[in-house]
Parts: C-alpha cells; sequence; structure tokens
C-alpha cells in the first residue's frame, strides 16, 4: 500500500470513529460509574484539582496555539519546582506520526478517546512537590514524578476535560524520567511505577536506567524499596560518626603533646625558682648577667690580700 493509499485509509477510520463518537461517550461514562463508584476521597480529588488547575493555567498562559509546537509555561510563585509545557496537535498526526515532547515519546496508531479533532498534550514535572502528592507505600522515589495527560482543546466542549490516548498499534509509550539519583546495585532492583486516575499503581521494570515503558498514559516515576535507603543512611551515618571520632582523637593528641610540653616547661620554671629561693636563704651574693644567663657572684673581697714581706723584724 502506498503512502496516499494509507492516508486514505487513515481519514476513513477517523471518519467512522468521528461519527459514533457519541456512542463512544455514554459507553465511556457507563463503564466508568460502574467500575469507579466511590472515588471522590480527597487525596484523588487534590491530585485531579492539581490536573486541572495546571492544564487551565498552561491554556491561559501560553501565546496562541500553533499545532504541533511545545510552549513551556511558568507557573506562579507557589508552584515554584514543577515544571508544565502544552502543546496542541491534530489527531491525524497523532494516528499516522505519533509525537515526541519533553520526556514522552507517542508512538503512531494512537487516537484521542473520546475522540476529538485536537488534544492538548499536557507534560507536567512535579520535581520537588512529587512525595507531596503521590507516594508508594514501603517505597522512596529516585526520580520526580511526570506526568503525560491528554485533553480535548475545543473551548465549547471542554466540558469532557480530560481524554484519554487509546494505543491501536504493538508499540508502546516510551517515558524517559529525568533527574535518576541512583547507583545501580545487583541487591536492588529499581521498579518504573504509574499512577492511574482512580489511585491504583502499576509496576514495571526499567528498561534503562531511566526508561519506562506503559500503553496508558498518567503519572510516572521510579522508585526503590525504602529499606535501601534506611540501610544506606546507617551507613552513612557510622561512616560519619567514625570520622568524627577519628578528628576527634587526632586533635585530643595533640592537645595532649601541647600539655605536655607546658607541663614540663613549668615544673623546670618552679625548680628554678625553688633554687634561686634556697640561695636567698643563704650569704647574700649579687648576681651578674653573663649573656643570657643569670650567675652568682660576690660584691667584695672578705680577706685584704697581705704582702709577706710588709713586717721587718
Amino acid at each position: 500500500m502506498c503512502k496516499r493509499e494509507k492516508l486514505r485509509h487513515d481519514e476513513r477510520i477517523l471518519e467512522n470513529l468521528m461519527g459514533s463518537r457519541r456512542h463512544w461517550i455514554l459507553i465511556w461514562v457507563f463503564f466508568y460509574e460502574i467500575l469507579f463508584p466511590n472515588v471522590q476521597g480527597s487525596e484523588l480529588y487534590s491530585k485531579d484539582a492539581l490536573n486541572s488547575f495546571l492544564h487551565d493555567y498552561a491554556v491561559t498562559n501560553s501565546p496562541k496555539h500553533h499545532a504541533g509546537i511545545l510552549y513551556n509555561v511558568s507557573l506562579p510563585a507557589n508552584y515554584s519546582g514543577m515544571e508544565v509545557s502544552i502543546v496542541r496537535i491534530r489527531a491525524r498526526t497523532l494516528w499516522v506520526n505519533g509525537a515526541y515532547f519533553s520526556f514522552f515519546k507517542i508512538p503512531p496508531r494512537v487516537l484521542p478517546w473520546p475522540f476529538v479533532r485536537r488534544v492538548d498534550l499536557v507534560f507536567q514535572n512535579l520535581g520537588i512537590w512529587s512525595d507531596s502528592h503521590y507516594n508508594v507505600p514501603n517505597y522512596t522515589f529516585i526520580a520526580p514524578v511526570i506526568g503525560l495527560l491528554a485533553y480535548d482543546s475545543n473551548e465549547s466542549s471542554r466540558s469532557y476535560g480530560e481524554i484519554g490516548l487509546s494505543i491501536m498499534g504493538e508499540n508502546p509509550f516510551i517515558v524517559r524520567l529525568p533527574n535518576v539519583t541512583f547507583e545501580e546495585n545487583r541487591n536492588v532492583t529499581a521498579k518504573c511505577v504509574r499512577f492511574d486516575r482512580n489511585g491504583t499503581l502499576e509496576f514495571s521494570n526499567v528498561i534503562a536506567k531511566n526508561t519506562c515503558i506503559s500503553r496508558v498514559q498518567g503519572h510516572f516515576s521510579i522508585v526503590i524499596p525504602s529499606q535501601i535507603i534506611i540501610t544506606k543512611k546507617k551507613k552513612d551515618e557510622g561512616l560519619k560518626w567514625w570520622m568524627i571520632g577519628l578528628a576527634g582523637g587526632i586533635v585530643g593528641l595533640v592537645l595532649l603533646l601541647v600539655l605536655g610540653v607546658w607541663a614540663y616547661k613549668y615544673l623546670q620554671k618552679q625548680r628554678i625558682r625553688k633554687m634561686e629561693r634556697q640561695s636567698e636563704r643563704s650569704e647574700v651574693l649579687d648576681t651578674i648577667w653573663i649573656g643570657r644567663s643569670r650567675m652568682p657572684s660576690a660584691s667584695r673581697i672578705r680577706t685584704q690580700p697581705v704582702l709577706e714581706k710588709s713586717y721587718i723584724p
């Protein structure tokens, strides 16, 4: 099949899907109400509220949308640490070529569901806010939580809100997570985790150091068991205290040597002073300085010299 015939074939598929759009919407709403009747928790509401805010803010504060151009959005100061970008793309482009924006590679033969002509793809990087909105019991994040969400770009039908991306082909979404802070260890296995809208978690293997795959959109991250982090912290703490003890021992040894030298000099001075006091108690002698030494000296001659022949008989 040549390329032109393939495009016509794809267009006929799109037209058929557009014709049955209302039926798909009704079916989707029906099954969602049956499968998830009680998904009204405050945590899920908080996540949905955040997603809705980020989408509305991105749509409102990005330049006039041109199809296929990714816009990075500057968030308010109280959301510092998050990154959000948005791209508007045609359903036909997704079906024929797929897309590769931000951290996500979308394969060809993907359609929005319920079907819409144009889709707003919103990419999120929660960064330092990851732990505030998502958690995995007994696991620790070693990468930020990032998200791929799709919305109907038609202003008149915004009531649809978030929509799905259905993969009709064999290739999955490829997710490359940024800032993975983990050194490979044979005894530790990192896992990809996907957060669904209903609060469920889906684990999968890490394809490469920072790469995960999935057939469903959503939020993604990489985690490792928390016990590994605790053990590493204990080892780090032990090494830290060992280094502190070693440094303290060296300082103590230096102080001991200094104290020993000072004590030796002090005792030597005391001995000299004692000798001086004893000498002062005996006959008083004058002292003179010879160089740097203080020496005793007699002030007068006790016996006057007499010549042997001074008297003549």
